[in-house]
């Protein structure tokens, strides 16, 4: 985490941030984030990760009123002062009064919180675990980025333990959800499959930005409904974040994908590429 981090209305030193038990939300995990990219000093698609915090934040009744300039302009800020060209940012929303604990102190109903990181190292393919039972596709809540993380950092955690990069989830109905912070793809020809939003994965940024831009590349992506034998199954695997991008699977539990990345997951990390570079009017060289 960089040296200064904005806190509602001020850039401060991180050492200086002041949060407190009497935050219920902070405590009960009553609160949304994202995390987006910051490339060459810009920050990706604010746009998108702007329309799914405020869908979040209306879905567990937090009440966001801030505007989406006054958070761009403080992100654009604190980008700035910590001098990020390659790197990450993230955007808390936290409810303070909420619930039977929280203090008499005078905190504003949501706290702000935004600060950067450096990219967290991703380097080859990446090396899937399973687990089962770890998402609740029927769940209303389902779907929703919220602070509330313990069960995919614990989930991390344990194939972290098993020598795995992450872990595909798995729903109560036994299908494909996601990974603990990425989506997940298979791909078989030219086409490619992705669970559905209520298999009970979250909607990615960059998941998204594939199906828009996938047919322009000459690939088909489907939504449908995935088990894991449709991936034992399949040519390629690839998992998709804010910070990998596109990145292809070289092994889930036992079963390998030996010439991994294929030329459809290549395909579509170039178009991924591409679409930043246009979106941020970058030139190539």
């Amino acid at each position: 985490m960089h040296a200064l981090v904005f806190h509602n209305h001020q850039i401060l030193p991180l050492k200086e941030v002041r949060l407190s038990p009497g935050q219920a939300g902070l405590f009960n995990g009553w609160g949304v984030f994202t995390t987006m990219r910051v490339y060459r000093g810009r920050p990706f698609a604010f746009d998108r990760h702007w329309k799914r915090l405020s869908t979040d934040a209306k879905r567990i009744n937090l009440p966001l009123e801030l505007a989406s300039e006054f958070v761009y302009r403080h992100l654009l800020e604190l980008i700035r002062v910590n001098q990020v060209q390659e790197g990450c940012a993230r955007i808390y929303f936290i409810f303070n009064k909420v619930g039977l604990w929280c203090s008499d102190e005078p905190f504003p109903d949501i706290d702000l919180l935004i600060y950067t990181t450096d990219l967290p190292e991703r380097v080859g393919p990446v090396r899937l675990a399973v687990g089962p039972h770890l998402r609740h596709a029927e769940s209303p809540l389902e779907g929703t980025k919220v602070t509330s993380w313990l069960a995919n950092v614990w989930s991390l955690d344990q194939a972290h333990r098993r020598g795995f990069d992450e872990v595909i989830l798995l729903n109560d109905s036994g299908q494909v959800a996601e990974c603990t912070a990425a989506n997940v793809f298979c791909a078989r020809g030219e086409v490619v499959r992705t669970p559905p939003l209520s298999a009970g994965c979250l909607p990615g940024v960059t998941r998204q930005v594939l199906l828009e831009t996938g047919r322009a590349a000459g690939i088909e992506i489907q939504e449908a409904p995935l088990t894991i034998q449709d991936f034992y199954e399949a040519e390629e695997a690839f998992i998709t974040s804010t910070t990998r991008e596109v990145q292809a699977v070289s092994e889930i539990e036992n079963h390998r994908f030996p010439a991994a990345p294929g030329p459809v997951t290549q395909c579509l990390a170039r178009g991924f590429a591409d679409y930043v570079a246009q979106s941020l009017e970058f030139k190539k060289p």
